[in-house]
């Protein structure tokens, strides 16, 4: 171990190391705040205002809902980055039928639709043996270019007074619920469930298992196929409850919605502690790091600067925090291995 390391670690208290490599949200907070502080002082209290704020809660929930089921699959090792289309393919199905047949009904076959692309990509990746980055690009393009034949003959779809005026519509995102979208509730509510599942079940062991060692999983009996499948499927409906959320919020859809949401994605569940390696995930991280994307977002706006710095960001994020936690697990592992000698 290089000295400077060595002497770092005589510093620090051990349960630090437990802290650094079991707890990745914590890291995330901090720059939350820091940005939060740069953000407010910068605009002199514009980026505070409770209306800005309120907006900004809203973007990060449907944002984080999107990025959960990213992050699920993200755990098994795999990545799917049509995430983008099916939110797009989610929204647009949705108010489309919403007029016709009401907001529920039609939210629930938008949600079917969602499961059924990501069942395809589950099918193709677990049983097919096919990278995971290609098919979903595939499937990326596949229902991109739906959305934009669907639109074809027509420039949106929008939602009428009497689809606004049902009560189903103001809870999937066109209403509040104690002043906060309803978007918040449904990212809270996730957040807890998913957590649940992910920690204190089978199959978010599993999920964990399989990210870490796919042959050690194989091994213990687990169904790698069925599991990874699974996770593909969790993903598109988040993804289609994402797109749904945010297209009753817009009360309308063209054919780029959804478009670089898979960017937002990966980066959101990335920032927050999720290795693209697989073994290693944090839902709470992941929700914090939406919010810092959407705090960017906001403060761009503000300023007036152009939203293509947010794509070069968004770029830049996933590059340097993926160099950087692999930095970090290799000094973890070496510190780790010097503690024990050292017992």
């Amino acid at each position: 171990m290089p000295a400077y390391l060595s002497q770092l670690q005589s510093t620090i208290p051990r349960h630090w190391l437990y802290i650094l490599r079991n707890r990745t949200e914590l890291g995330v907070a901090v720059v939350a705040v820091l940005f939060t502080l740069v953000f407010a002082v910068t605009t002199q209290g514009v980026w505070l205002r409770a209306q800005n704020i309120l907006e900004i809660v809203r973007v990060t929930s449907v944002l984080a809902i999107l990025a959960f089921g990213q992050a699920l699959v993200i755990t098994t090792g795999e990545i799917d980055i049509s995430v983008g289309s099916v939110f797009g393919i989610a929204g647009i199905l949705y108010l489309a039928m919403a007029t016709f047949l009401g907001a529920l009904p039609a939210a629930l076959l938008a949600l079917v639709g969602s499961a059924a692309i990501g069942a395809l990509n589950g099918f193709v990746v677990a049983r097919l043996r096919i990278p995971s980055l290609i098919v979903t690009l595939g499937t990326l393009f596949i229902f991109r270019g739906l959305a934009y034949a669907i639109f074809q003959n027509a420039p949106s779809f929008g939602a009428d007074a009497f689809l606004r005026a049902q009560p189903a519509y103001k809870m999937l995102g066109g209403g509040s619920v104690f002043g906060l979208n309803s978007a918040v509730w449904w990212a809270l509510l996730l957040l807890g469930i998913l957590n649940y599942l992910l920690f204190f079940t089978p199959w978010g062991n599993w999920l964990l298992a399989i990210g870490g060692d796919a042959e050690s999983a194989f091994s213990r009996g687990i169904d790698i196929r069925k599991v990874k499948g699974s996770a593909f499927v969790a993903c598109a409906l988040l993804a289609g409850l994402a797109g749904i959320l945010e297209a009753s919020d817009l009360a309308y859809v063209d054919g780029s919605f959804g478009r670089q949401r898979e960017l937002e994605a990966i980066a959101a569940a990335v920032l927050g502690g999720c290795a693209l390696a697989g073994g290693r995930t944090s839902l709470i991280g992941t929700f914090i790091g939406a919010f810092i994307l959407s705090s960017i977002q906001s403060y761009l706006v503000i300023n007036a600067i152009s939203p293509q710095w947010f794509i070069l960001l968004l770029g830049a994020i996933v590059v340097l925090v993926s160099l950087f936690d692999r930095m970090l697990s290799r000094w973890l592992l070496i510190w780790s291995m010097q503690a024990r000698r050292g017992e």
